[in-house]
């Protein structure tokens, strides 16, 4: 076999051990010492002004609380679904709840902003 041919052989090889991962994506977060967390391990919560599939939390609010981004071609799955900010761009829902991050925790398994101005909270999974 020649090398182009072995070099093609190597790439098939790669791309189907590979793609069967990519089609069946994890869950954008998990739960990890009695908390959900993101793929970073940062704690995640929801918004007790966010109705109805909606996010209440745009413009200063977002940046202090940044929304878990859906990527393009994300796929609603079980109680995860997609939502559509005012911003047009999309984010991940928990039972119909939009997720976000905290700023201020700074490291995987920081809470600092569960109960914060008694309207943010950790969900319950």
């Amino acid at each position: 076999m020649n090398h182009i041919a072995q070099s093609w052989k190597a790439l098939l090889v790669t791309a189907a051990l590979t793609l069967p991962s990519v089609a069946f994506a994890a869950e954008p977060a998990t739960m990890k010492d009695g908390m959900m967390v993101d793929h970073k391990g940062m704690t995640v919560y929801t918004f007790d002004k966010d109705t109805g599939g909606k996010s209440m939390c745009n413009a200063d609010c977002a940046k202090m609380w940044p929304p878990m981004m859906a990527p393009a071609g994300a796929k609603a799955e079980g109680e995860w679904t997609i939502i559509k900010r005012d911003d047009g761009m999309m984010q991940w829902a928990y039972d119909g709840k939009p997720m976000y991050t905290y700023k201020m925790d700074m490291k995987p398994g920081d809470k600092n902003g569960e109960g914060y101005k008694d309207m943010w909270h950790m969900p319950k999974h």
